[in-house]
């Protein structure tokens, strides 16, 4: 474990790992950055309406899916992305947002966030995978 996880960090949170795990017996936690890190892949992940209590929660991401592979929709995702992380997750500051299908790859689209963590001012990158074409 990373001794700076292990640090009292009240606003950076502690909570259940996502995905669930056991560690010892019990359920696993997590705290700190790692935390914050989860919860961005939780939002992401999770589409606008899934949540029965909260059906605001969520990004406009999955809206998308059906989109064209075009600038234009790079652009959406990156404005659907931000919107959602300045929403739920008031823990950092979005840096920025960028979107970009890899070459030769056009059924993913790499998500790439920057953002500062407003306790202590570091700044972290996190890169999410999203595939358009899954399921289909």
């Amino acid at each position: 474990m990373n001794p700076a996880d292990s640090a009292p960090r009240p606003f950076l949170g502690q909570g259940l790992r996502f995905p669930l795990e056991v560690a010892g017996g019990r359920l696993a936690l997590s705290r700190g950055e790692r935390k914050i890190e989860e919860s961005i892949r939780l939002i992401l992940g999770t589409a606008r309406g899934e949540r029965l209590m909260r059906p605001e929660l969520g990004c406009g991401v999955h809206d998308l899916v059906f989109a064209p592979g075009s600038s234009a929709t790079e652009m959406r995702v990156t404005d659907a992305v931000r919107q959602a992380l300045v929403l739920y997750e008031p823990r950092i500051d979005v840096l920025d947002v960028a979107a970009a299908s890899p070459d030769g790859t056009p059924h993913v689209l790499l998500i790439r966030i920057a953002y500062r963590i407003r306790e202590n001012n570091a700044v972290s990158n996190l890169v999410y995978p999203y595939f358009i074409t899954e399921g289909v």
